[in-house]
């Protein structure tokens, strides 16, 4: 049976389990080490959630809360299914369980991003009752 779980304390299972599962979102990903893994989890603003089926971690998402001087916002994040626990609705599981998240922080708007090529995912998040935008998404990497 599958159930959403919000990690509190960095462990093993949990660094082990996005090692595996967010290179299967984009190979570039650099896995949380024990120290980054901990210090995401102490700030009050991210919940990190986690998919089980059983006893096995086979999905993850990341949800960011924050306020600008228009919004309260929150950002999902790193939305992961493991190939293998794919069409079971995990998927679905974690951006309802971050959307709650969301809504108990205050939220008037959620948004997320996704690849192009996630066609599975981008219909997902529509019929969720995202929508699209029409805008320039754009990145500076700091060194």
């Amino acid at each position: 049976m599958a159930r959403i779980d919000v990690v509190d304390e960095p462990d093993d299972e949990v660094r082990e389990a996005l090692a595996a599962l967010l290179p299967q979102l984009n190979p570039a990903i650099v896995p949380p080490d024990t120290a980054r893994l901990a210090k995401l989890l102490a700030d009050p603003a991210v919940k990190l959630l986690i998919a089980r089926d059983g006893s096995a971690i086979v999905g993850t998402a990341t949800v960011i809360v924050y306020t600008s001087t228009a919004w309260t916002k929150a950002r999902i994040e790193d939305v992961v299914v493991d190939h293998a626990a794919r069409g079971k609705g995990l998927g679905r599981a974690l951006v309802e369980a971050c959307i709650e998240v969301a809504r108990g922080k205050g939220c008037t708007i959620v948004e997320l991003q996704s690849k192009r090529s996630r066609v599975e995912a981008n219909r997902l998040y529509l019929e969720m009752g995202f929508e699209l935008r029409d805008s320039n998404f754009y990145r500076m990497r700091l060194r």
